[in-house]
């Protein structure tokens, strides 16, 4: 991916996929298959640039979970906190 859009002059960029224990959406099972999926983002090379979501929001006492301050009241959507928090934490040299 990264060969073919790099001929064309586009950059790919990937997030990792964020903590969401305590949503109605959650399962041991797919925090498995996320935590196995943002581990090949970070360390595949298929990237140009990585966004660590799943660093920037998940909870250091709790990592199947979004912190408190940084969602909505649902574990699973960004709260204006959450969202600026992700904001900051781009490098934006990424986009050069």
């Amino acid at each position: 991916m990264k060969v073919r859009s790099r001929a064309h002059g586009v950059k790919v960029h990937a997030a990792t996929i964020a903590p969401y224990g305590g949503s109605e959406m959650y399962s041991a099972e797919g925090d498995k298959a996320r935590e196995r999926v943002n581990a090949w983002i970070r360390t595949s090379g298929a990237f140009d640039g990585v966004l660590d979501f799943d660093a920037v929001r998940r909870d250091p006492a709790d990592p199947t979970r979004i912190r408190i301050d940084l969602h909505m009241g649902d574990n699973l959507h960004g709260s204006d906190a959450g969202y600026a928090a992700l904001a900051e934490s781009m490098d934006l040299s990424l986009f050069d």
